[in-house]
């Protein structure tokens, strides 16, 4: 099955077979298929597309081209959640937690941010400690003491993905559906799961900017996972402005601990209800979206999801004092304010804007070997809909650097607007796919 006869079927349009699919995926794993071989198939696939049926080959292909984990000695069930990304969205780091002290085993493979800010494992990485880079059996073991763990991809799970990606992002073939499915649950099925719910963004801030690509994404990725044997629910949901008051590692950490303490600011709540919901929903937890609304805010009240993330931050050797003491996370050397030069309302705060505020200040990557500044970023941002008087706090800048300081504070200023009259936010949990 020589690689230029799979490039040609799909130039032509033809739907692949499981074997030529397997073919190619297998030829990203150990190189048998040279990178202009593969980067002209990942062409072929942007401008042909993949049926159905092909993208739930490719998915498996994917997933199996590395380790699937066995967690068939945990019997409590398994679900995990995945988001497409946004600003400010640190909404794993308390609803995992959250999910486990509910019975709920979380198994959570994630990844690091490229681009404005960084991803669950550099906020994770914040603690002082804190591994996420364990063994498969570090992984096991720790679900099965504590039904929880956060780690990064091992080399084991979908090492074709690591392969095809790097490829995709700089052959201008990312944002193609049926790759995006193959790469987003080839890990997340590999992780030994029965149930996923996925976080699909739309707006400004998001992957997909427009509603309808987000939603045309969400029914594909429900559709392959459950085509292969994965229940699985997608919430859309909006990101014009960030998620939270903060954006940046350590400072979502914070917010992500206030979360667990009954603080945490009502747009993040209710993204992460919204999807709590549905992962107890699918393990069948709970009956109804009332008692699995229930059921984690009494994980919250009690206690025992603050809990479970001590014993999470611990098990995976990050001081375990920083619930208590947030102030033992990095701190940066400047603390700033963004006054209001004018009394009003906040109409926007854009998020794009505030992202690359965020990695001006150096809260993420432009390139993939740069290194992350897991104190910067920003805390206290006001939200859209809300009054401001002349002087009030826009936001507080967190920087390093005085040169970055003043240049991520002129976009930052960019970024919100005030004006007159009364304003609203986008509804933000827009709908369920897969009900």
């Amino acid at each position: 099955m020589f690689p230029q006869h799979v490039i040609a079927r799909k130039r032509d349009g033809h739907a692949l077979t499981r074997e030529e699919i397997t073919a190619f995926v297998r030829g990203a794993t150990d190189g048998s298929w040279a990178d202009y071989q593969l980067s002209a198939m990942l062409m072929a696939v942007f401008l042909r597309g993949m049926t159905p049926e092909e993208t739930a080959h490719y998915t498996e292909a994917m997933m199996r081209s590395g380790v699937v984990a066995d967690l068939s000695s945990i019997k409590l069930p398994k679900a995990d959640k995945h988001s497409t990304g946004g600003v400010g969205d640190k909404v794993s780091l308390h609803l995992a937690p959250m999910i486990a002290a509910c019975g709920v085993a979380v198994p959570m493979i994630s990844g690091r941010g490229l681009g404005h800010t960084g991803g669950t494992l550099d906020k994770l990485e914040s603690i002082p400690g804190f591994r996420v880079n364990l063994s498969m059996a570090e992984y096991r073991a720790e679900l099965e003491e504590i039904g929880l763990s956060l780690i990064g991809q091992t080399a084991e799970l979908a090492p074709a993905d690591k392969k095809l990606y790097a490829l995709r992002d700089v052959t201008g073939t990312v944002e193609c559906i049926p790759l995006i499915c193959g790469s987003i649950l080839a890990k997340k099925l590999a992780e030994g799961i029965d149930v996923l719910v996925l976080d699909v963004k739309f707006g400004g801030g998001a992957f997909m900017k427009d509603k309808a690509k987000a939603r045309e994404l969400a029914q594909a990725l429900v559709s392959v996972a459950t085509a292969m044997g994965k229940p699985t629910r997608a919430v859309l949901t909006a990101m014009e402005q960030p998620l939270g008051r903060a954006v940046g590692n350590a400072l979502e950490v914070i917010e992500s601990i206030e979360c667990l303490n009954g603080r945490g600011p009502a747009d993040t709540m209710e993204v992460t209800y919204a999807l709590g919901e549905q992962m107890l929903l699918l393990t069948k937890t709970a009956a109804t979206k009332a008692e699995a609304r229930t059921k984690l805010e009494q994980s919250i009240v009690s206690g025992a999801a603050l809990g479970k993330f001590r014993e999470m931050v611990s098990a995976q050797g990050g001081d375990a004092r920083v619930v208590d003491e947030p102030r033992r996370l990095p701190q940066a050397k400047f603390k700033v304010s963004l006054t209001a030069g004018r009394a009003g309302w906040v109409h926007a705060v854009d998020a794009m804007g505030v992202a690359l505020a965020a990695l001006r200040l150096g809260a993420g990557r432009a390139k993939a070997e740069d290194k992350v500044d897991h104190a910067v970023g920003f805390s206290e941002l006001v939200k859209v809909g809300e009054r401001v008087e002349i002087g009030a706090t826009l936001g507080v800048i967190h920087a390093n650097d005085e040169k970055a300081l003043a240049e991520a504070k002129v976009m930052l200023a960019e970024a919100i607007v005030l004006g007159d009259g009364v304003s609203r936010a986008v509804g933000l949990v827009d709908d369920v796919i897969g009900v």
